[in-house]
């Protein structure tokens, strides 16, 4: 087989599913294949079926792939390839998937947090093309925020990604794993939406979860349209502080709660108006992710491309 100039392969490692693709120029994905993550099988078992699936997708598509682009929930060091303290598979801690990958298949390979992987896939061939600053915020489960600036993903200290979604909207709202009380995740993701439903809403309302909520505000549901603009005013208050602290050319939203994104976005706006009058917010663009279901993993080819087919430039300290 040839080594293609194009083709990366991408591994997205999330808490419940690992996928595998090929993606070719221009964030094309070419064949992809996913299985469970099954933390508790161990790292190494997760590995050899990553190694698996790739040589599989490899020997399907006809080629030998050019490098390797990771991109995992976290936290990770894009640094050292290593996993952190990772909520979903906490044993894995120190195991390095990016030095286990070069090793199997003698390519050059990278890791990055999820959200700049996807981030990094849509400044280069989504919503955020030529556009900077960019950030890329996913609302679902969680809130995940990357930043990307000339086309590079911003670091902190030691390459650490800054968890965004755990800034401080309101003191007096629910605790979250990360220490505070009201940070905006717990306002604002799904499960934060969902849980202002159950501690608000009758008794006897069955309970619901964001999806469901969506679904019965657009049909009059009194309760899910309450949760609905409870829910809009978090997400609004955590995307006008980004603007005011950020000033981005574009922000990229993406994520399962962000499907339903035309019942929020008139209010976002109407907040950012209101919130944000010493930055020029009106040049801030809101704008849906393009590259579809697939965009963890074309995000993770690009991940590759930004390592090795771009020379970075470490952040001044």
């Amino acid at each position: 087989m040839a080594r293609e100039e194009g083709m990366i392969g991408a591994v997205d490692i999330g808490g419940t599913k690992i996928a595998v693709g090929i993606v070719a120029d221009e964030g094309r994905l070419l064949a992809r294949v996913a299985c469970p993550t099954d933390p508790d099988a161990g790292y190494s078992n997760a590995m050899d079926r990553v190694r698996k699936m790739l040589g599989t997708l490899a020997a399907q598509v006809g080629i030998e792939i050019r490098g390797i682009g990771i991109g995992s929930t976290g936290p990770v060091n894009p640094l050292s390839g290593e996993f952190g303290d990772v909520n979903f598979f906490p044993h894995w801690r120190g195991e390095n998937p990016v030095r286990d990958l070069e090793r199997a298949f003698g390519v050059t390979a990278a890791i990055e947090n999820d959200a700049d992987a996807a981030a990094l896939g849509e400044a280069a061939w989504g919503a955020g093309k030529n556009k900077s600053p960019l950030l890329y915020v996913t609302v679902g489960t969680g809130i995940g925020v990357g930043i990307i600036l000339d086309g590079r993903v911003y670091r902190g200290v030691g390459g650490a990604h800054p968890e965004i979604g755990h800034h401080l909207v309101d003191p007096s709202g629910p605790p979250c794993v990360c220490g505070l009380s009201g940070c905006w995740e717990s306002l604002a993701a799904g499960p934060g939406m969902a849980a202002w439903f159950d501690r608000n809403a009758p008794p006897e309302h069955p309970r619901e979860d964001a999806k469901r909520l969506c679904e019965l505000a657009t049909q009059g549901d009194p309760w899910a349209q309450k949760a609905l603009a409870h829910e809009t005013r978090y997400l609004g208050l955590g995307l006008a502080n980004l603007v005011t602290m950020f000033v981005p050319e574009v922000i990229v939203l993406s994520g399962s709660v962000m499907k339903n994104a035309p019942l929020f976005l008139d209010g976002i706006r109407k907040i950012i108006v209101s919130s944000c009058g010493l930055v020029p917010h009106a040049q801030t663009e809101l704008a849906l992710a393009s590259l579809g279901e697939d965009s963890n993993l074309i995000g993770a080819a690009r991940v590759w491309h930004n390592r090795f087919g771009l020379k970075e430039t470490p952040r001044a300290s």
